[in-house]
């Protein structure tokens, strides 16, 4: 991921990391990659490996990866547990977050720089988060917004050696309720203070210039999920009503996620 990371960075643009839970939502999120030839990542949440069991994606998702013909990166997102990390780099994760938000500070810090250390073992990237970034990530907890303090976010940093930088700017998971109001004055200041690439969480529904005044503003990779599994389950809402078999549902299906990913891209690429 880190290599994509300064791919962005060179092209003052953001790639985007977009969650994945079957092999239809691989599908279109490849698809979408190699028709706009950009990079992409694909990632998928702790959280999430009820419904979608890792020994099941992670192989697909790596084979994906490898087939591709575009650098497609694969992240676990939102780790939450250093056991769950484990497995992922064990099967060809190239970057991991170990999600220690909620944590104080100091475990925060403690068990962030021991996944460092076990993602450079592996070759892999590592990705943290400061602040709280609300809504909730495939629980039912909601998680209320606390903006990432720019002078602790630089201190992180340099205590953990991370990569990159998920920031809490009052961006949530899932569907919002109205429109956010970020913090861009939070985001300029710990673009200021840090020197490694900004992340943001909790895509779904934040506009399109919003997304722009973002990477302008240092994030260098933008998650989305929810959108995509929206547009997936949308898609299968109106085969069914249509009686379609099954073959006709998965492609529907991966055409939603497709074009949900490309016009992401489109956007991400500040073109």
């Amino acid at each position: 991921m880190k290599e994509l990371l300064d791919w962005a960075e060179s092209l003052q643009c953001a790639v985007g990391a977009f969650s994945v839970g079957n092999m239809e939502m691989v599908m279109g999120a490849i698809r979408a990659a190699e028709e706009t030839n950009t990079p992409i990542i694909l990632q998928i949440a702790e959280k999430r490996l009820a419904s979608s069991p890792l020994h099941l994606m992670a192989p697909m998702m790596i084979a994906a990866a490898r087939r591709a013909n575009v650098p497609v990166a694969v992240h676990l997102d939102h780790g939450l547990t250093v056991d769950c990390v484990r497995k992922a780099l064990g099967y060809g994760f190239t970057s991991v977050m170990l999600d220690g938000s909620l944590l104080s500070y100091e475990e925060n810090v403690a068990v962030t720089k021991q996944v460092v250390q076990m993602a450079f073992e592996a070759g892999a990237t590592t990705e943290a988060e400061l602040g709280v970034v609300g809504g909730n990530e495939g629980d039912t907890a909601e998680h209320v917004i606390t903006c990432t303090d720019p002078e602790v976010a630089a201190d992180f940093c340099r205590r953990t050696g991370v990569d990159a930088l998920a920031v809490a700017i009052g961006n949530a998971h899932g569907n919002y309720p109205v429109l956010p109001e970020l913090r861009f004055d939070v985001l300029e200041e710990i673009d200021r203070a840090v020197n490694v690439p900004l992340v943001l969480h909790g895509g779904t529904g934040i506009t399109d210039e919003m997304f722009r005044t973002a990477i302008g503003l240092g994030v260098r990779k933008i998650n989305i999920a929810t959108a995509s599994f929206d547009a997936y389950a949308a898609a299968a809402k109106e085969c069914a009503g249509k009686g379609a078999d099954w073959f006709a549902l998965s492609a529907a299906c991966a055409e939603a996620v497709y074009r949900n990913v490309i016009r992401h891209i489109n956007v991400f690429s500040m073109k």
